[in-house]
């Protein structure tokens, strides 16, 4: 299984485990199904285009999209819930009403390759976009005013916030941009099949029971 690092869904801790409400869920899968796992974590763009072609068998988080829809099979049902925001610094940041032509001429930064819902997507061309590879890179363009907002999720964003302590620097918009579910994904092709359909029988039953809502309120993470 391969991922990206995702505050509290996909990280490796001190002690090189790999930890988070992702790795708890596949190796309860995995132990049902008397699978052993292996973890990575991988730049996200990367990790992406790993499962697209077969060199890995689960890839761990992403939001749905008709791109990744072309090469990837995703799960019946996603396991955790985010919201897409636009951060600011405070002072001059504004609010935001949900119309994009309002950003016209505001220097936006998003994430290699993440996926913030069709509406931006189709916004996103009459936009001026740069590109960080991380959530710490993003919030240093912000505040560093080489961009005007930073596109992003709060539950990856909040704690890195904290950690570089600039909580009374920037604000988070109320408008939410998208609210995006978070699924498994395995390669599009047959061979992978199987493995899929053994994977959401045995998470849909961890749904079912409550589980998955326990794992969430564990790891602070929003869950559907």
């Amino acid at each position: 299984m391969v991922g990206a690092h995702f505050e509290r869904v996909f990280e490796r801790g001190n002690d090189g485990r790999f930890i988070g409400l992702g790795p708890e869920i596949v190796r309860a899968v995995a132990q049902r199904l008397g699978y052993t796992v292996r973890f990575a974590i991988y730049p996200w763009a990367r990790a992406q285009a790993l499962v697209a072609q077969g060199e890995a068998d689960i890839l761990l988080g992403p939001y749905k999209s008709n791109e990744r829809m072309a090469t990837l099979a995703f799960s019946e049902r996603p396991f955790y819930q985010d919201q897409m925001v636009f951060y600011g610094r405070a002072g001059d940041a504004g609010e935001w009403g949900g119309d994009y032509a309002a950003l016209r001429g505001k220097r936006i930064v998003i994430l290699n390759g993440w996926a913030y819902g069709a509406e931006f997507a189709r916004a996103s061309a009459g936009l001026q976009i740069s590109i960080a590879n991380a959530v710490e890179n993003g919030l240093k363009m912000l505040t560093s005013q080489h961009v005007d907002l930073f596109a992003t999720n709060r539950r990856n964003t909040e704690p890195v916030i904290a950690r570089l302590q600039m909580g009374g620097k920037l604000i988070s918009m109320a408008r939410v941009i998208e609210v995006q579910n978070g699924y498994f994904a395995f390669p599009k092709r047959r061979e992978s099949d199987p493995l899929r359909k053994q994977f959401d029988q045995e998470f849909n039953a961890m749904v079912e029971s409550g589980e998955l809502k326990r794992l969430g309120r564990q790891f602070e993470v929003n869950v559907p």
